[in-house]
Formats: C-alpha cells, structure tokens, sequence
C-alpha cells in the first residue's frame, strides 16, 4: 500500500507537467505555425529524380497513371485540418493531393510554399459528393457547394511524402 501511494507521488506531477506542456503548446501565434511550416511531412523524400508539374501533366494525359516525385507550389490547403492540398496545373485546374492513408497532414498556413511531392497520380472521375465535401472543407459557400451538380474529370495525387520548401 506503501509502495503505490509513493508511485501515485511521483506519477501525478508528471501527468501535470505533461497536461500543461501541451496546454502551452496549442497556444501557438499565427506566426510561429507559419515559421514551422517548411519541413518533410510523411515518409522522408530525397530530392532527386523530380519531374515537374508540366512532366506530370504531360504523363497522366498520355498514359492516366504516374508514379514518382513532382515539385510544384501550393495553391490550397483543407482549412480544417490539412488533411488535402492542392497545386496548380498547366491547364489551369488544380490536382488535388491527398495523404496516403491519412497518415499525415500539412500545416494550415501552407498556401504558397514549393513543394515536392512523392507518391502516385492517376486521371480519374471524382463523384458530386466527394466535390461537395471537397468544398465544404476549403470553406466555399453554401451557394458555390450547391452549384456542383455533374461529376468531375479530376487529376489526383496520394503523396507518400511532402517536402515543403522555404517559401522564396
């Protein structure tokens, strides 16, 4: 009996120092995420053999599949949770990234930055839900959500991993 209530001691001052250590840290400003957002998220991606998202382009629209490392730039990023991003393609649309089992998502403030991105890309049909849902999550309007009507002829990516590069 002796024994737990001196393990119960020493246990609960940790337990606090803990409960308080995240407290602090949630308490982040909007400058000090920004300052964190270069980095790698995921699996670790060595930069070399990087095609371009023009290359890219070029590969899903003759072949509908591609697999590999890709640098491009954010252009959107899931305002909830940064579970998705998007990058810009030659054609004027956005491909949008996902995260390979949802296994890691990328910081909020990423909008902008250079990326290199790993994984797998295909050509594919994205239903109206999925659309709707995709919008609900980048905040779009009520207005904009009902709008969407017809599926979409969409260029996809599950990243593996993302490098985030400094923002030039």
């Amino acid at each position: 009996m002796m024994k737990s209530k001196f393990l119960l001691v020493l246990i609960l001052p940790l337990f606090f120092a803990c409960n308080n250590a995240t407290e602090v840290k949630t308490e982040n400003t909007e400058e000090e995420t920004t300052a964190q957002v270069p980095g790698n998220y995921g699996a670790i991606v060595e930069e070399m053999e990087i095609m371009t998202i023009s290359q890219l382009y070029d590969e899903l629209a003759s072949k509908g599949e591609f697999e590999g490392k890709v640098i491009g730039q954010i252009k959107e990023v899931c305002s909830k949770k940064g579970c998705w991003m998007t990058l810009e393609l030659p054609n004027g649309e956005s491909m949008r990234v996902t995260f390979k089992d949802y296994g890691f998502f990328v910081p909020l403030t990423s909008q902008g930055y250079p990326v290199i991105i790993e994984g797998s890309a295909t050509k594919t049909e994205t239903d109206v839900a999925t659309l709707k849902h995709y919008a609900e999550d980048a905040g779009k309007t009520k207005e904009e959500i009902d709008a969407i009507t017809a599926p979409k002829l969409e260029y996809a990516f599950e990243a593996v991993g993302v490098i985030i590069k400094e923002n030039a």
